[in-house]
């Protein structure tokens, strides 16, 4: 074959064969999420993640290395040394303890964080529009949200006067204090009295809603942290034994048994999380990718529960609700 013929081929592209007995390259993406790898609602979710890098192309030819915390702190930084270790592509990661817990690991392997409210004052990006180091992801707040769970309370109890803010500081963002500020402005304009019930145990949970039953016109606003999440199950028996009006932030915990929620769909936060760990394995930067905030909300609203507490849910309230659980 003459040499002119060669070069020919070679820009067509025909003469592939050198390149055909190459091993395709296997990308590695950790994961690590602070609950028990049992929990279904977590399951779910990290199945809207894997489904939506499946759409993107990311089949056989990548690897997902998932770490489950169970709802230990403690387990959550030895997962975090044990995940970095592997020096995976990148890592997403759900929470703020465990976002924390993986940069004291690592300045270099991209982190992708779904479920944090504040990154800045946490300390985790520079900015929101400009993240500046190697953590980027997706935020589960805006500025109203505190407000809003306090309107739903009295809507869909409009006798409620006090408001017990169940929380633990040591997984919460900024020790609590992000959501109270927001709880406590709100309040103020609401003329309604609210009082830290801070919780770490499944035994300081339950002295938390005894002591919220003792006040009357009391009620519970749930803060969205690993503690209370963990403990969900716990929480929402409690508010039903007590007759207790509460509202959390995911409706899992109103499929659960719990009155009402209102918070960000976090499936969405894992879908679009997806987009940005395809960007990273495809060359961007996490310094390039801002910090984005939720664009889904839902509103769901448990009724059995409503009526064993003795409530009746305002028709313009159960019309705007985006999930009516009728039967537990």
């Amino acid at each position: 074959m003459h040499r002119r013929d060669v070069i020919a081929l070679l820009a067509s592209g025909v003469v592939a064969w050198p390149f055909r007995g190459r091993a395709q390259q296997i990308k590695r993406v950790g994961v690590l999420i602070p609950f028990t790898e049992d929990d279904p609602d977590a399951r779910r979710q990290l199945a809207a993640f894997r489904t939506e890098l499946q759409r993107l192309g990311w089949t056989d030819n990548l690897r997902i290395e998932a770490r489950w915390a169970g709802g230990d702190r403690d387990r959550i930084g030895m997962l975090a040394k044990e995940l970095t270790a592997l020096r995976p592509d990148c890592i997403l990661c759900r929470t703020t303890p465990v976002a924390k817990a993986l940069l004291q690991e690592t300045r270099d392997i991209p982190l992708v964080f779904v479920n944090v409210s504040d990154p800045v004052g946490d300390g985790l990006v520079a900015s929101l529009a400009r993240p500046g180091g190697n953590v980027t992801g997706f935020t589960n707040v805006e500025d109203s949200l505190g407000g809003k769970w306090l309107e739903l309370l009295m809507e869909i109890d409009p006798r409620v006067a006090r408001v017990s803010v169940m929380y633990d500081p040591k997984t919460s963002p900024g020790g609590g204090a992000y959501y109270i500020r927001q709880i406590e402005q709100a309040a103020a304009v609401l003329r309604l009295t609210t009082v830290p019930a801070i919780v770490n145990t499944a035994a300081e949970i339950e002295r938390a809603a005894e002591a919220a039953a003792r006040e009357p016109n009391s009620s519970l606003l749930v803060l969205p942290d690993v503690t209370t999440t963990s403990h969900r199950d716990i929480v929402t028996g409690l508010a039903m034994r007590h007759r207790l009006p509460a509202i959390y932030s995911s409706s899992y915990f109103v499929q659960g048994g719990g009155l009402i929620s209102y918070g960000v769909e976090i499936k969405d936060l894992y879908r679009r999380a997806a987009g940005y760990v395809d960007r990273i394995l495809r060359g961007a930067k996490p310094n390039e990718l801002p910090v984005q905030g939720p664009v889904k909300f839902e509103l769901a609203i448990n009724l059995k529960t409503a009526a064993e507490i003795g409530l009746t849910v305002p028709p313009n309230l159960l019309a705007r609700a985006d999930e009516v659980i009728e039967q537990n």
